[in-house]
């Protein structure tokens, strides 16, 4: 088991970051960094300012101290921890870059620790970049009041445990398509069948993994065709929904 300590998180960075000739991977910031959205409209807004680099080694052994001690008591459960433990990593922001995709990477690597393993086969990080407005409203809520000790970390808490229950669902769509046998046709019908609303070609690539892409394409121009779909839109824009 991989060991939650600043030295291994440091560690992970490194080899997230190392082939990039990065010279910063592998260590903690050395100039102040800050939290901020890019909202659909185009401006940007900085939600926090984090710890400064000399304070940030400190921040990240205390974390990790903390983790260890109420996971290793079994003083409070892992799904609460958790968020709290990514949430205070995110308000250190230990990193001059990487930050965001480390907090998704050590979230599912604590989840597996702890005996949740949707992370294998849904991916938490596309879950949270696709709804990046309620990530940053989540985080902004939770984050104010921080740096005195007077943060309420519950609005990240329920973000996330709402990320995971969305993951967990989305499992038992896939497994319930693989565990029957059927056709092509069949499957992208089921997983349509599944989703609300508009979706795209994508959305049915993740609920159906054991079929290719150009099988799915097949089932979906076939379902177009027979009326039981409506298509919108072009190339990357296209976009599918239930007739009825």
């Amino acid at each position: 088991m991989i060991p939650i300590t600043q030295k291994y998180i440091l560690q992970l960075h490194k080899i997230l970051y190392g082939h990039l000739n990065n010279h910063m991977a592998g260590r903690t910031k050395n100039v102040q960094n800050y939290i901020s959205a890019t909202f659909p409209d185009g401006h940007m807004e900085i939600l926090f300012t984090p710890l400064p680099p000399h304070e940030t080694p400190e921040a990240l052994d205390k974390i990790c101290e903390e983790y260890n001690r109420v996971i290793g008591n079994m003083e409070v459960e892992p799904l609460i921890a958790i968020p709290v433990f990514v949430h205070d990593f995110l308000c250190i922001h230990p990193f001059n870059d990487g930050n965001g995709r480390m907090s998704r990477l050590l979230t599912t690597l604590l989840l597996y620790q702890s005996g949740f393993y949707v992370g294998k086969y849904i991916s938490l990080e596309a879950k949270i970049a696709k709804n990046k407005d309620l990530y940053y409203d989540a985080l902004g809520r939770a984050q104010s009041g921080w740096h005195e000790g007077k943060e309420d970390a519950v609005p990240f808490i329920k973000y996330l445990l709402r990320t995971l229950l969305a993951a967990y669902k989305d499992f038992a769509e896939r497994f319930a398509l693989v565990e029957t046998k059927l056709s092509a046709l069949e499957t992208v019908w089921r997983a349509a069948s599944n989703k609300v609303g508009r979706f795209t070609k994508q959305d049915i690539r993740e609920l159906c993994p054991a079929l290719s892409v150009s099988s799915i394409e097949g089932a979906l121009r076939k379902l177009v065709a027979s009326g039981e779909l409506k298509r919108e839109g072009q190339g990357k824009s296209t976009c599918y929904y239930r007739a009825n």
